[in-house]
């Protein structure tokens, strides 16, 4: 009677963690990033009454007798499977989606997190919302990131400049119509930039000077109205099929602008290629498809791709590679012990964690302007509640009915 009533205990005890954490699953079923738990049970040592026997010619063999000592909770597994995406439209808010948990710094502590609700502190670093760093490369000057080296905080330089980009291309394509009367003229401009990143308007004259030739005339206008030949015509010639000369055509460099402009070359498109000059039919659609310099910019906004990179956009047009986010991945995700706030630490039986990028080395890709939300069942965490309630119930009742056993034994004396 007494071993009924402490292994009553042990079920109470059992039933009441068991409560405890169907109560914080479903306190956090609104939790960002939150990984639900579950409690499993196992039973203790059981007393031996009576041992078991071995069979023979005589007697056949015999069980053990044995009782049972009550249970214990045997693990708090958490579950890390994927939770439903929240689309919020902040561009730092962040989602995994796959395998991989976001590298944040706390006080120096390096800690792992599901939850990607960032933001950007007075500083132009990436922070969680209690104020931790969120690990990753930051790229150099040029843009480039080495995933492969320490991993840092993640800065977004708030009112970054990127220098002008000097003009030394500019690439026509189209068509020139080969029906055009000689001395018929076609003009486009486009809008180029010296060292300074001053710009500087140049003005291209097609004319045909004769069957299947054209001459090109370019004519640069400076910020202050200044204009001048930028640099000797050039000439080019068609074949029978259309396609330029290479052999009879002469595309001289405009190389007669003032400094601080450099010489800009003609890219008239490869033989064969897209998007390269020809003269067909009566089509008129000549046209400067690009350029490739820049004015100085200033930094207007940032968006992070899939692979976790944040790539700045500059008010001159350009884009920039500004840093990447770092995800880790462990051997054995059950293993990380939770530390509040979303956040979990490795342990001996995690294993190591594995740092790389979203989309690499297992890991999955991030979803930008989204938040993952908690992966709580509700219907499933109500159906735990009452297994417990009435497990915990049972074995009260156990209690109650062993006292009662007892209240007779103490009875038997009167």
């Amino acid at each position: 009677m007494i071993r009924s009533m402490f292994s009553a205990i042990s079920g109470l005890r059992n039933h009441q963690t068991m409560m405890d954490v169907v109560g914080n699953n479903i306190s956090n079923v609104n939790t960002t990033g939150f990984k639900s738990s579950t409690t499993v049970f196992q039973d203790v040592l059981s007393q031996v009454l009576r041992g078991g026997g071995a069979a023979n010619q005589e007697l056949g063999g015999t069980n053990p007798a044995q009782v049972g000592l009550g249970s214990r909770v045997a693990a708090i597994t958490t579950n890390f499977g994927q939770g439903a995406l929240q689309r919020t439209g902040r561009a730092t808010d962040l989602a995994v989606q796959g395998d991989g948990f976001f590298v944040v710094n706390q006080a120096g502590q390096e800690l792992y997190t599901r939850a990607g609700s960032f933001s950007i502190d007075a500083l132009g670093r990436l922070v969680t919302q209690e104020g931790a760093f969120v690990m990753g490369w930051q790229s150099d000057a040029a843009g480039n990131v080495n995933s492969n080296g320490a991993i840092g905080q993640i800065q977004v330089p708030v009112g970054d400049l990127v220098a002008p980009v000097a003009s030394t291309e500019i690439a026509l394509g189209g068509n020139l119509p080969s029906n055009a009367a000689v001395g018929a003229s076609i003009v486009n401009s486009v809008e180029v930039f010296d060292t300074q990143g001053n710009p500087i308007s140049i003005r291209h004259t097609f004319t045909k000077t004769a069957a299947d030739t054209w001459t090109v005339a370019s004519e640069y206008t400076l910020a202050d109205g200044t204009t001048g030949a930028a640099g000797a015509d050039s000439t080019i010639v068609f074949d029978g099929a259309g396609e330029i000369d290479a052999g009879a055509s002469t595309i001289n460099p405009l190389n007669t602008i003032p400094a601080p402009a450099g010489t800009i070359d003609l890219f008239l498109g490869d033989p064969g290629g897209a998007n390269r000059l020809t003269q067909y039919g009566e089509l008129s659609t000549v046209a400067v498809l690009s350029q490739d310099g820049s004015a100085a910019g200033s930094l207007q906004s940032f968006s992070v791709s899939q692979e976790g990179l944040v790539v700045g956009s500059y008010s001159n047009g350009r884009t920039r590679a500004i840093g990447q986010i770092a995800l880790a991945s462990f051997a054995n995700p059950e293993g990380l012990e939770k530390v509040g706030g979303s956040n979990y630490r490795s342990t001996m039986n995690s294993g190591l964690a594995q740092l790389g990028t979203a989309g690499a080395g297992g890991r999955g890709l991030l979803s930008s302007g989204t938040l993952e939300m908690s992966n709580v069942d509700l219907a499933q965490e109500f159906t735990n509640l009452i297994v417990a309630q009435r497990g915990f119930q049972a074995n009260s009742r156990v209690v109650t009915t062993s006292d009662e056993l007892l209240q007779e034994v103490v009875n038997l004396k009167r």
